[in-house]
């Protein structure tokens, strides 16, 4: 039984390590969060996935999953920590430094490190050279080198396998979408494949490791510059008093058109970053990808002027925000421009705001200081407030009767009722 090592039991690296668990593999997850460590070895995911519970309590119980503080000696390491951005935009790749360090005196000749974590291009190069600095005792492949028949005793291997899930299908996409697979070198790409084929049903795409990085970036930024060609002809139509929602229904009836759904912003860990990746890439060329990136960027102000200018009627603003996360039908908070939204309104003391968002039992932390926002359920919410902003499109909100929603003032940034202003 080969033995998997992978650091980080978030949103990838949880549902990957119950999935190669059930497929045979020794997992070994490692997290930094105790509570998340803790959480694992007793059946008990910390993030909501379909199906999810029941991975972790099966594999935990079959002794195929164990979670832990630190590393331990395996056949193959995965990554799935989180990359970053900083408040300038620049890439932050701190935590990959820190878990490659990790790993490194676990590191055995033979052995293969897969990074599946969202990276800017040529982190795979760099990783490389961490190793080979850490190592040197082992023989870290390169793009450029060529490695002797006595040296390949000591060699490891090297790839990027970026993941392609999406939250709410994390289980079944693992396994039946098709997968990016760059190599350091051809030897690293192939052994990533033949590892891969233990699991997934998609097609297996074998590149080199650059392509493969900006592969997932251009994968993310296609969907940000198309939402934000949406939200910018939402901006545009409510300058010129057109209901966007009808316009792009109609332009969509075009064969050959395929426009995206405006809202309040774009959420998420990737979406919001990655295009700042490719930015950083090529500073003087990536202008379409740079302008999309500063329109949704620009969206929840855009959202909170119309809420503010809605507010403006009532002396006491009673505000049901309908909606936290960052997409629907999730528990997902991660860079959520509702959540940006619901802060700013109480920042800006715009008024009481209600919080209806099925999907979580606590208020996150951002808002938990704040004296005049609660947590309410949907009829609490939508019988007390005179004003009704619908920011997720939870398909809990789509039965909502049209006579309540008439008796309100509405602000419905995702085109799910479809009201006049």
């Amino acid at each position: 039984m080969e033995k998997v090592c992978i650091l980080g039991l978030g949103y990838i690296g949880l549902p990957t390590a119950g999935l190669l668990a059930a497929k045979g593999f020794s997992v070994h997850g490692v997290d930094k969060n105790p509570k998340v460590v803790d959480a694992v070895n007793n059946s008990y995911p910390h993030i909501h996935e379909p199906g999810l519970s029941n991975l972790i309590k099966l594999t935990v119980q079959s002794g195929n999953l164990v979670a832990s503080l630190e590393p331990v000696h395996a056949d193959i390491f995965i990554i799935t920590v989180p990359s970053l951005i900083t408040k300038e935009h620049l890439p932050d790749i701190t935590h990959i430094k820190e878990a490659i360090h990790a790993i490194a005196p676990y590191l055995i000749p033979g052995c293969l490190v897969i990074i599946e974590t969202t990276v800017p291009v040529g982190t795979t190069e760099k990783i490389a050279n961490w190793l080979s600095q850490l190592r040197r005792d082992l023989i870290i492949p390169s793009i450029t080198s060529t490695i002797s028949r006595i040296d390949k005793e000591k060699q490891i291997f090297l790839a990027h396998c970026p993941e392609r899930v999406s939250p709410g299908r994390t289980l079944i996409e693992l396994v039946e979408n098709s997968r990016v697979i760059g190599g350091i070198d051809q030897l690293s790409g192939q052994k990533a494949y033949l590892f891969y084929k233990h699991f997934v049903c998609g097609e297996l795409f074998i590149t080199n490791a650059r392509t493969a990085e900006l592969t997932k970036l251009t994968e993310n930024s296609f969907r940000d510059v198309n939402i934000a060609f949406a939200n910018e002809l939402s901006l545009i139509c409510a300058n010129l008093g057109i209901n966007v929602w009808e316009l792009l229904k109609l332009a969509n009836s075009h064969p050959r058109v395929s426009i995206l759904d405006p809202g309040p912003g774009v959420g998420g860990h990737c979406l919001p970053k990655d295009s700042w990746f490719i930015k950083h890439a090529a500073p003087e060329l990536a202008r379409i990808i740079h302008t999309a990136r500063e329109i949704n960027d620009c969206m929840p102000n855009q959202i909170i002027v119309q809420i503010k200018s809605k507010a403006a009627f009532f002396q006491e603003p009673v505000i049901a925000c309908l909606g936290l996360t960052y997409k629907s039908n999730t528990d997902d908070l991660r860079e959520s421009p509702a959540l940006k939204i619901v802060k700013q309104l109480l920042d800006e003391n715009v008024g009481e705001i209600l919080i209806i968002e099925p999907h979580i039992d606590a208020l996150p932390k951002a808002l938990a200081n704040h004296d005049r926002v609660k947590l309410v359920d949907l009829q609490e919410g939508l019988a007390q407030a005179n004003l009704v902003v619908l920011l997720v499109a939870h398909d809990t909100f789509k039965n909502i009767e049209e006579n309540i929603l008439k008796k309100k003032v509405v602000v419905d940034t995702r085109g799910m009722w479809l009201l006049p202003d």
